[in-house]
């Protein structure tokens, strides 16, 4: 079902027709985004013991809290599958002692990924499931880290989602129009929305921009002020909120779970605890979309294998000499690649062994190279020796 908004899932109608009955709630968490649409994608992934539907509001310890059509349950992780993470949809049904438990887990229609924190790792941690827009939050207090934005945007890229900036603490700063046009220069292609969650700005405009019924998540660092602006948008609040230190801009984690808060409208909000850093995993799609200017820039090149280094006819080195394409982003974009084609290698033996094979052609045509060259300087020297010796004759 399409609504004038062309996403599939936006719409907050939540009846359905049944011939006996007649017109009939879906029996699904309206409040937490269940649409007619969720409704039909349930109705296309069946599992005949369920009896419910229902949704992940948040992930503890021991235990899940699951929204269901007449409240919210504490379940027990699934037995099997897939680790359920906030946002998923789930069908329920009894276990073998009468308790209802998690039978299966939709497949995700979007799903925001990351790696795991540790360097080693090749695993992804699921920040959030079944969002529809990921507003990355940017507050205006502090410098801005060109580098953070950049990852955080082609990661919402790959998430199947769609990106939107959201400036906040727009009343705090004089900068605030200056940071402003940094970013929409950087985010190229993403919307960006200026908000004060103290007096109210820009709080009409950002709700306008979330699809009716859809769910945001909030991504940023502690104290960018996602909490406030969850609770300027609730109405009151639901969220807790602390001062930020004023020496390194750094704020506690007031919020310490990624947990959905409903709207009155329909809407899903999902605060997250704040992200100090987001190693990209498999990110591929996400850096096109987030450097597409740089993409359509190395495709003009003379050379389809350029490396745009000393190559003629380079597009890209001719972008940062003229100044078309700023030094830093290039370097960005060149670093995420290796760090996606790291990740690819730790995490695909057959990647590794190839990448391996590379290098041992490399070496061994380098050896080959080398030998070449020191015969050919001793055959010389030797050709120029005769030489001599024949004159002196």
């Amino acid at each position: 079902m399409h609504t004038s908004s062309g996403n599939p899932l936006d719409t907050t109608n939540t009846t359905e027709t049944d011939s006996a009955a007649g017109t009939r709630p879906l029996p699904g968490p309206s409040a937490y985004g269940y649409t007619p649409a969720v409704a039909g994608y349930f109705d296309q992934h069946p599992c005949p013991p369920a009896t419910e539907r229902g949704r992940v509001v948040r992930v503890d310890r021991t235990l899940l809290l699951v929204a269901v059509h007449d409240g919210l349950l504490h379940l027990p992780y699934p037995l099997s599958g897939e680790p359920a993470v906030t946002g998923d949809w789930v069908w329920i049904g009894p276990n073998r002692g009468g308790d209802r438990q998690i039978l299966a887990v939709l497949p995700r229609r979007s799903e925001l990924s990351r790696k795991r924190a540790f360097e080693d790792s090749s695993a992804a941690q699921v920040l959030a499931a079944n969002v529809d827009t990921v507003g990355v939050v940017v507050p205006v207090d502090r410098p801005l880290t060109h580098n953070r934005l950049e990852r955080t945007l082609v990661a919402a890229w790959d998430s199947g989602a769609t990106p939107l900036v959201i400036i906040t603490k727009a009343d705090l700063a004089e900068v605030a129009d200056d940071v402003v046009g940094k970013v929409i220069l950087q985010a190229a292609g993403v919307e960006v929305v200026t908000t004060s969650a103290e007096n109210g700005d820009g709080i009409d405009e950002l709700m306008a921009r979330i699809p009716p019924g859809g769910t945001i998540v909030l991504l940023g660092p502690s104290g960018a002020g996602k909490s406030t602006l969850i609770n300027a948008l609730v109405g009151r609040d639901v969220q807790q909120t602390a001062e930020v230190r004023s020496g390194d801009f750094k704020g506690k984690h007031t919020t310490t779970v990624r947990e959905l808060v409903p709207l009155s409208n329909g809407t899903v909000l999902m605060d997250t605890p704040g992200v100090r850093g987001f190693g990209l995993f498999d990110a591929g799609d996400g850096l096109d979309g987030m450097f597409g200017d740089v993409e359509e820039l190395a495709a003009g090149c003379r050379f389809a294998d350029c490396s745009h280094g000393s190559e003629p006819g380079c597009a890209v080195r001719e972008a940062i000499d003229t100044g078309v394409l700023a030094a830093r982003r290039w370097n960005s974009y060149l670093k995420m690649q290796r760090e996606l084609a790291a990740l690819a290698r730790r995490s695909d033996v057959a990647a590794q062994r190839a990448y391996h094979r590379e290098w041992h052609q490399k070496v061994v045509s380098a050896g080959k190279s080398q030998r070449w060259a020191e015969r050919e300087a001793s055959e010389r020297g030797s050709r120029n020796g005769d030489k001599d010796r024949k004159r002196k004759r």
